[in-house]
């Protein structure tokens, strides 16, 4: 039987919309609405984490019953959920877009495990709430699939994410137009459950400072402080306090700046970095149309919607971070002096500086890094660029290069197009000379430096196509490769040498195939 132990803070108090329908409505002087999820014709499990099982005590008996698939289907609500939604806003493209809010998440409740750790149960796909306009709250099988795997597949990567519970199929289709040109047609359902010690946001703060609500914000702020930075207050200093709030500021800065030095490392491009797509807690938050770069690209993203400006390309992902923490400092305002939020951002520049600088280290197995080193780095990244190498595939195979004799040859299989790789072959081999140089003058013995850089560059990442493979295969009833791809990408630093053609760079099949490639924010 389903059991938690549930702490509902966040409702319990903060304030609440009176009205408890779904139906779509601008939500004032409230932060949250009830609402419950909608029941589905047939939730069946289709995968789950084990590792979030465990966090949540969740034995695999009771994750495979019947009321688990109907919990997490949003068919039923044990004792002590209290579902809610919750009310936010945001800068969308970089435009403020009002009121946004859960438009398809909806909040179980906050569980406290047996280590007294605090998580929010949240499913996505389970219903209208009054937040989602003229949508119906529901989710597709294929978004469902892509959210559920990288959110597992980031956590394993080192990287900060939300988790993910588990994958429940509705048993009921879904209308959606997948590529916006008016030919919508049925696809199956799906609901993830989305585990985080918090989802609030960036835009949770925005929204009752637009509005002028003051108030709210200054007891959201001291709410959150609270429960989610106790360590703050900890010498009993108020949640409000100036000081205390400038220091969680700044920890909010560091935290993005940590998440997104961590996404460069990997590769990896959300898509769509809304300020509403941002957790408080540096948490890679809302996974639609994100990718991963094959060829090195710093122009490319993966969100068709973003085709045009391509805003959120890769990147450009670390000053859009800072940008969107620039209107969380606008929206503090009224709680906080100007110079301090500065001095919070400048806490962004120099984590994100540092933190690159470590990464760089890490992924040329260097003991540290120098100023001529990120100059190593940024020339690197200029021939990746230019010789259309895949990312992944060249930094892990760099680690196997031989200082003693350093040839191209061993990385020729990172090149997606030939005749760049032999206009480009010479000024590789130069890098390499100055490449290896500089590891003669490292500490590290040849092994330090290969198990330095196999722990900072995967050999499995979740590229496009591999998420598409699997979705294809789910759709015509087969749902194995979402098991095989979880199990995978559990230990993405690992050789697994009978998982090796998952290693290899994307095919030229899937170069401009939907799905493979960019993709819609159509879920």
């Amino acid at each position: 039987m389903l059991r938690f132990r549930f702490d509902n803070r966040f409702v319990r108090e903060l304030p609440a919309d009176p009205l408890t329908s779904a139906s779509p409505r601008a939500v004032l002087g409230a932060l949250f609405s009830r609402v419950a999820p909608t029941a589905v014709a047939a939730p069946r499990l289709v995968a789950y984490s084990r590792e979030v099982a465990a966090l949540l005590d969740l034995d695999e008996t009771t994750v495979q019953s019947q009321e688990f698939a109907q919990v997490f289907g949003g068919n039923a609500v044990v004792g002590g959920m209290e579902p809610y939604a919750a009310n936010y806003g945001g800068h969308q493209f970089g435009h403020w877009a009002g009121q946004l809010g859960d438009g398809r998440a909806l909040t179980l409740g906050e569980i406290i495990n047996s280590a007294g750790q605090r998580w929010e149960l949240q499913l996505k796909g389970a219903g209208p709430t009054p937040y989602s306009r003229r949508a119906d709250g529901r989710a597709v099988l294929r978004s469902s699939i892509r959210e559920f795997l990288c959110s597992e597949a980031m956590h394993h990567l080192g990287v900060p994410t939300t988790r993910a519970l588990c994958l429940v199929a509705t048993g009921e289709g879904v209308m959606r137009d997948m590529f916006y040109d008016g030919r919508p047609r049925i696809e199956p359902g799906a609901i993830v459950c989305r585990v985080a010690p918090s989802f609030i946001r960036l835009g949770n703060f925005e929204l009752p400072a637009s509005r002028n609500d003051i108030g709210l914000l200054r007891q959201l702020v001291a709410f959150t402080i609270d429960r989610d930075f106790p360590w703050l207050v900890a010498d009993g200093r108020a949640a409000g306090d100036p000081d205390v709030v400038a220091a969680w500021f700044a920890e909010i800065c560091e935290r993005t700046a940590r998440m997104i030095v961590e996404w460069m490392r990997v590769g990896f491009v959300h898509g769509v970095m809304n300020t509403d797509n941002l957790s408080v807690l540096g948490l890679t938050l809302d996974y639609g149309p994100y990718g991963w770069i094959d060829n090195f690209d710093p122009n490319w993203t993966p969100n068709t919607t973003d085709a045009g400006g391509r805003r959120y390309r890769f990147g450009q992902q670390p000053d859009i971070a800072y940008w969107n923490l620039e209107q969380l400092a606008n929206a503090l305002l009224p709680l906080l002096e100007q110079t301090r939020l500065r001095e919070g951002l400048q806490h962004y520049v120099a984590t994100f500086s540092s933190g690159m600088r470590d990464a760089f280290a890490r992924k040329l197995g260097l003991a540290s890094c120098t100023d001529d080193d990120v100059d190593l780095m940024h020339d690197v990244q200029e021939l990746l660029e230019r010789g259309e190498v895949d990312m992944t595939v060249f930094f892990r195979r760099l680690a196997a290069l031989d200082p003693d004799a350093p040839s191209l040859a061993p990385l020729h299989v990172a090149f997606y197009d030939e005749a760049k790789r032999t206009a480009e072959a010479s000024a590789f081999q130069a890098w390499l000379g100055r490449y290896v140089s500089r590891l003669a003058s490292d500490p590290l013995t040849r092994d330090e430096r290969r198990r330095l850089m196999d722990a900072a560059n995967p050999q499995y990442v979740l590229r496009n196509y591999l998420a598409q493979q699997a979705i294809d295969r789910a759709e015509q009833g087969d749902e194995s490769e979402i098991s095989r791809l979880l199990e995978l990408l559990r230990r993405p630093y690992d050789e697994q040498p009978d998982h090796a053609v998952y290693a290899d760079r994307r095919p030229d099949w899937a170069r401009h195939r939907a799905g493979c490639s960019m993709l819609s924010c159509s879920s």
